[in-house]
């Protein structure tokens, strides 16, 4: 089990809203399962338009207030409901969407290590970008400082891409993510990361 210790606990969270994100709450969520661990993080790849950044789309998307009529890619989503529990923009600006405690709805039919549904045991973090395109280091900055204080919160053991968790279906954040950079970043051992990482990884 990764830990950093309950004593950052108020510094960081109030509730299960993490300090340093702008809070923007979705109305996407859920109650997790009874007694349910949370013990992964899942990473995915979103911009919308598909390829297009700095607007306020996939907040509209994620709070159910996208206009549909914006832009012709969005008639092929229309009235798509999801969230996950944060964004980091290109500049590595954070915002949250839902309770750290409440189920997000981004892994969709999913399995992983012996677990189907992973929005029932997930934080799920989503980068501005797009599958297969590179990121910005200010986002993989964010992404390590938030990915150690959630650790402070919930006994992660385990970190996937979408594309992990939902092999075929998805394929985010894709080939221009560099795991062994947020490995680097975090240093946390192979065993948290996917088994097919493992060549790409240090230890």
């Amino acid at each position: 089990m990764i830990t950093t210790g309950a004593d950052l606990d108020d510094a960081l969270w109030h509730g299960g809203w993490y300090r340093f994100a702008h809070a923007l709450p979705s109305p996407n969520f859920g109650m997790r399962p009874s007694g349910t661990a949370i013990d992964l993080i899942v990473i995915h790849a979103i911009s919308l338009p598909p390829g297009q950044f700095g607007g306020r789309e996939v907040e509209q998307l994620f709070t159910n207030t996208l206009d549909w009529n914006a832009h012709p890619y969005f008639d092929t989503i229309k009235g798509l409901k999801v969230s996950a529990h944060f964004y980091i923009q290109r500049n590595g600006e954070l915002w949250q969407f839902v309770d750290c405690d409440a189920r997000a709805w981004h892994a969709g039919n999913s399995h992983y290590r012996g677990r189907d549904n992973c929005n029932d045991n997930s934080i799920g973090i989503e980068l501005e970008g797009v599958e297969g395109g590179a990121f910005e280091v200010a986002q993989y900055e964010t992404l390590g400082s938030l990915c150690a204080a959630l650790t402070s919160r919930h006994a992660i053991t385990h970190i996937a891409g979408h594309e992990h968790i939902a092999p075929g279906r998805k394929s985010d954040p894709g080939t221009g993510f560099s795991w062994a950079l947020l490995q680097q970043n975090l240093g946390w051992p192979t065993q948290c990361f996917p088994e097919v990482l493992k060549p790409l990884l240090t230890r």
